[in-house]
């Protein structure tokens, strides 16, 4: 068993427009996220597998909404008060003024997260 909330996550990132605390829980990572900015992350997944997250994600919108591109095109957008799964296959698009949680299998959001900080390196970020 185990917990975390926002205010005892065990690390966090932010950069302009996004700020996460994180806390890994058994095989699962815990997302506090808040966008600030809003941001079409797509150029960052280039380098994975059809270049889209590979990871599936779990979460709910405390407020504002979030999407989720996929290879066909679709988007889904969540808003607030909805609870999501975003399977594999897909960018996440990022709306101001929105937070969430998100849970997500931690050895898949590493695998992901190594090319988005490759990405992120290479455009300067």
């Amino acid at each position: 068993m185990g917990k975390t909330s926002k205010a005892t996550s065990t690390s966090t990132e932010s950069v302009p427009g996004y700020e996460g605390h994180f806390t890994q829980i058994g095989d699962m990572t815990v997302a506090y996220e808040t966008y600030t900015e809003d941001a079409d992350l797509a150029p960052l997944f280039v380098g994975l597998p059809d270049d889209l997250c590979q990871a599936a994600h779990y979460g709910y919108v405390i407020m504002g909404k979030v999407g989720f591109r996929y290879a066909d095109g679709s988007v889904d957008e969540i808003t607030t008060g909805e609870a999501y799964v975003a399977t594999p296959g897909h960018t996440p698009i990022l709306y101001a003024g929105t937070e969430v949680v998100e849970f997500t299998n931690t050895e898949q959001l590493n695998q992901t997260m190594a090319a988005v900080t490759k990405n992120m390196e290479a455009a300067g970020s």
